[in-house]
């Protein structure tokens, strides 16, 4: 019996996506208790974000030498990156907490993480229904990533507002305003892939 072989570009994303899964439940797990496990939190990052960073060259080494997809290229194209954006905003941040000398997570960034983790675990399922040809049930998938990426909006407001209400040092102002900001911006790159898997939608299905 002969089975179809899978696409190699749907391959690619499913990696990508495993890799930026992995490295978010390690994001939000991690437990904290001194600096230097602060500097291994950004150490073990950045591997994944490296490895992030080569799954996409193989899709654009491949990109560069098929002439057909399965669905269109700059799709393809957009999916990785922006799931790749994903991965460097929490390595960013990752390299921010260790720059700033920050130990732990606050009760806002904990709220994030929450979202972070809720919208990558919804990224993957939609990833792995591409693959299966189910392209109209990403939909509810891509709702859910909105839904928290809004979500996020209004915690970067509150949060930041809090700080400037109750923060007396300028320094740490700035250090945790920057972190909720940065927090804030991975959601809005988990946007991009939820608008990025509508058009793929919009032209398959």
């Amino acid at each position: 019996m002969f089975f179809k072989r899978e696409d190699k570009f749907y391959v690619h994303m499913r990696n990508i996506s495993e890799n930026l899964i992995e490295s978010t439940n390690y994001f939000v797990t991690f437990d904290f208790n001194n600096s230097q496990d602060v500097k291994q939190f950004a150490e073990t990052m950045k591997f994944y974000e490296n490895k992030g960073d080569r799954l996409v060259h193989k899709v654009i080494h491949d990109l560069n030498k098929v002439f057909i997809t399965p669905i269109e290229r700059e799709d393809i194209l957009a999916l990785a990156t922006h799931m790749d954006d994903v991965l460097d905003g929490m390595e960013g941040t990752a390299a921010l907490l260790e720059i700033y000398s920050i130990d732990q997570f606050d009760d806002y960034m904990k709220q994030f993480l929450h979202y972070i983790n809720k919208s990558v675990i919804e990224i993957n399922k939609a990833i792995e229904l591409i693959s299966q040809k189910k392209l109209l049930e990403m939909r509810e998938h891509i709702i859910e990533i909105k839904d928290y990426e809004s979500k996020c909006d209004e915690l970067r407001r509150t949060s930041i507002k809090k700080l400037f209400d109750h923060q007396t040092d300028p320094i740490t102002l700035i250090k945790y305003k920057e972190i909720y900001e940065e927090l804030e911006r991975v959601t809005d790159y988990c946007e991009k892939v939820a608008n990025t898997l509508e058009a793929v939608i919009m032209k398959n299905a």
